[in-house]
């Protein structure tokens, strides 16, 4: 059980390391959440200071999530008598609640899509790649990166549910209820998000800008 707690913490350190705050600050000279949408993720960065900084951001943020999987995969080499898919399980979802409230930035962060695209890479890339095309397609189409974020975090447990070949509907139950965690999560996190697009009051990205 310790093991456990431990691969919790040492996530949930990693995700609350928050890059755009950190990469605002540094570039240029302010925190990204006192700008624009207030959120500490890509998109606010792009808006607020650019596409350098929201690129540096975008893969630093898919690092946590490759990384936490991957301190999860050497504790099971370490104690191989542990249940290595319930660890990195345990550390996906601490590292994108560690993301979404960060310990060491007041508890204020981003929405944990880029760290949560990390996580399935790691874990099956094939669904992964799925869910990121999906996703801009829909962004693309809609001009809104919050559509494609929710949308794709829906399909992802469809998608473990719906494994083509031998593995059709022959996956683990700790995985469909993880899938399905990550993707609430997600979803909670994109709320206001949601209710602006039902109002039609959601902002779109323009693609043009720099």
């Amino acid at each position: 059980m310790a093991a456990y707690i431990i691969v919790a913490l040492i996530a949930y350190a990693i995700g609350s390391i928050n890059f755009s705050v950190l990469i605002s600050k540094k570039i240029a000279g302010f925190d990204v959440r006192e700008k624009g949408s207030g959120n500490a993720g890509t998109t606010n960065m792009l808006r607020s200071i650019g596409k350098g900084a929201a690129a540096i951001t975008l893969i630093c943020d898919i690092l946590k999530g490759v990384v936490s999987v991957f301190v999860a995969f050497i504790i099971h080499k370490i104690f191989k008598e542990l249940d290595g898919a319930l660890l990195v399980q345990i550390a996906a979802l601490a590292v994108v609640i560690g993301h979404t409230f960060p310990i060491f930035f007041g508890f204020k962060g981003g929405k944990g899509v880029a760290t949560s695209l990390g996580i399935l890479l790691c874990i099956n890339w094939k669904i992964g790649l799925v869910c990121l095309v999906f996703a801009l397609i829909i962004m693309a189409v809609t001009k809104m990166v919050s559509a494609g974020s929710v949308t794709a975090a829906i399909l992802y447990p469809v998608l473990v549910l719906c494994q083509v070949g031998k593995e059709y509907f022959i996956v683990p139950g700790s995985y469909i209820v993880f899938s399905i965690l990550l993707a609430l999560l997600v979803a909670f996190n994109h709320r206001t998000n949601i209710k602006r697009i039902l109002e039609g009051k959601e902002n779109k990205l323009n693609f043009k800008k720099n």
